[in-house]
């Protein structure tokens, strides 16, 4: 048999044992606990009562705490009588029979009150103790002290407050920004209907989409819908640069393909590395007019890159107005322009929107151009403002599934009375 080696570990001594003798022994006496001291000077309060809540056993600890002597609680107060007036409450109708029905309960927020009258914030753990027959005998209880834990949560709850004035005040500043991006009512159009609607995903981003109607002469409009790359700040910056330039441009030359080509130009010149400034965008011009089979309007638009136009008919029927070839403005010097020309009879309605709205998540994916489609079928024939209110309605009902933001605009021309015509 292999005995062990001189000078090798002791197997009966702990590794935690210091080598000296003398420090060893201090080692071994510290390990050796007083069970009473133990229970008196616990890092947590200890208390005993019997079945009815009076006060049988508490240790030192817990006295401190609350500045009593022993002889002021044991046999002569309740547990109870240690709670504040919600506390009182709180333990009668829900602490004290949920004890009953299940011999224990953990973890309860309670507020102690102090010889003092302070309050004394501590999360209580109770544990009925039976006898040998089963027979509920006294109740033990441990109560940490939650001062520290209370003092955290004040502290967080104040950060929290802080933090939602904080997003309420950029929530404001983000819609008036917003709202100086769009015009705050649409020009009126005589002899037609015109309706605009912004959506927005969130009310904590500035949002990229914009919209606008303005007179260009007498009996002609100019009209544009688009949106920009990103959100924020620099697409705020980007949106007000295409409003004015669309605009001003309009001023220069009403023709939709120069308006756009003088807003690529302007795009293109003001690229910075690193901010991509650019943007889709549909731009088109109104022209009314009186023929002899009534009223109707020429509408010719463009396209940068834009989701197609919806034409609404009078006779219930409705399809885009595809613009293929259309590029971004913005990324290409000679970006291409793709354009359009159509009459509006009587009846009819163009609604202009943003992808906001066709990239819109569904349980079965993205709505898309063909679920939109359907939607302007059923819908037609219909008002600029009943189409509008259509669609908002539509974004509602898709929820959170409308993850950016989304802009409307509808141009209708109504159709003449009939008895008014025949009268004529």
């Amino acid at each position: 048999m292999m005995g062990c080696r001189a000078g090798g570990p002791d197997p009966e001594r702990s590794e935690l044992e210091p080598d000296d003798p003398e420090q060893r022994a201090e080692f071994t006496a510290l390990l050796e606990d007083d069970v009473e001291d133990l229970y008196e000077n616990a890092p947590c309060g200890y208390l005993s009562t019997l079945l009815d809540g009076r006060i049988a056993k508490i240790n030192t600890t817990l006295l401190n705490w609350l500045g009593y002597r022993r002889e002021d609680l044991v046999g002569r107060r309740y547990f109870s009588d240690l709670l504040t007036v919600g506390g009182r409450l709180y333990h009668e109708t829900h602490f004290a029979p949920l004890l009953r029905m299940q011999g224990h309960i953990s973890g309860i927020a309670l507020e102690l009150r102090a010889s003092d009258g302070s309050r004394l914030p501590v999360l209580v753990t109770s544990t009925v103790k039976t006898g040998a027959d089963g027979e509920p005998l006294l109740i033990r209880t441990t109560v940490f002290d939650a001062r520290e834990r209370r003092a955290y949560e004040t502290e967080l709850l104040r950060a929290r407050r802080e933090a939602d004035r904080e997003r309420d005040r950029v929530q404001r500043l983000n819609a008036t920004l917003q709202r100086t991006l769009l015009p705050a009512a649409l020009e009126p159009v005589p002899g037609a209907d015109v309706a605009a609607h912004y959506h927005a995903a969130s009310p904590d981003e500035v949002g990229g989409d914009f919209y606008d109607l303005f007179p260009i002469s007498t009996g002609t409009w100019g009209f544009f819908l688009g949106d920009v790359c990103g959100k924020g700040a620099l697409a705020a910056t980007i949106t007000s640069l295409v409003r004015y330039t669309l605009r001003a441009a309009a001023v220069y030359d009403s023709d939709p393909t120069a308006v756009l080509r003088h807003l690529n130009t302007t795009m293109v010149r003001d690229h910075r590395a690193g901010h991509p400034r650019f943007c889709t965008v549909l731009y088109g011009r109104l022209t009314l007019a009186e023929g002899a089979g009534g009223p109707h309007a020429t509408v010719t638009l463009a396209s940068g890159g834009h989701p197609p136009a919806l034409l609404l008919r009078a006779d219930g029927t409705a399809d885009y107005l595809h613009t293929p070839g259309g590029q971004l403005v913005g990324v290409f010097p000679d970006a291409a322009v793709a354009t359009v020309t159509l009459t509006l009879e009587p009846g009819d309605t163009l609604l202009l929107y943003t992808d906001g709205l066709t990239e819109a998540r569904t349980a079965e994916g993205f709505y898309g151009e063909s679920e939109l489609l359907e939607f302007a079928r059923v819908l037609a024939p219909e008002s600029a403002t009943g189409t509008v209110t259509a669609v908002s309605g539509l974004l509602d009902a898709l929820g959170t599934g409308v993850t950016d933001d989304t802009a409307l605009l509808a141009l209708h021309l109504p159709e003449r009375d009939r008895s008014r015509a025949r009268a004529e």
